[in-house]
């Protein structure tokens, strides 16, 4: 049981489940569509990530946007407090390459975050 009174706690919360943290990373540069997110995610089952932003949409962290087109297009993107996690990704993809020598594979080689404008 975590302490719901740690920030530690209450973040580790939301932002360690299961590949939660690589759906943050995935949406880091932008709108995306659920096709395009479960390949980015090779392994994820559709039910999982659908779990994983429905999560992240209730924790507002995720937007979704539904477009009124046939057949319906839906995109998601990061909120302000999504993002307000990246840094945090960041981190962890320079503690992973000097520490753990790990390389990136998800294409990602940049030092900061993109920056992306609210909807």
């Amino acid at each position: 049981m975590s302490d719901p009174t740690c920030p530690v706690c209450a973040t580790a919360d939301i932002i360690c489940g299961k590949w939660t943290i690589l759906v943050i990373r995935d949406l880091a540069d932008g709108r995306t569509r659920f096709c395009e997110l479960e390949r980015s995610l090779a392994g994820i089952s559709p039910r999982t990530l659908s779990l994983r932003l429905r999560a992240l949409e209730e924790e507002g962290m995720v937007e979704r946007h539904t477009f009124p087109e046939v057949p319906p297009r839906v995109e998601y993107s990061l909120t302000v407090k999504g993002r307000a996690l990246l840094p945090l990704i960041e981190d962890m993809r320079a503690y992973g390459k000097e520490w753990l020598n790990a390389a990136c594979s998800d294409g990602a080689e940049r030092a900061e975050p993109v920056a992306t404008a609210a909807a």
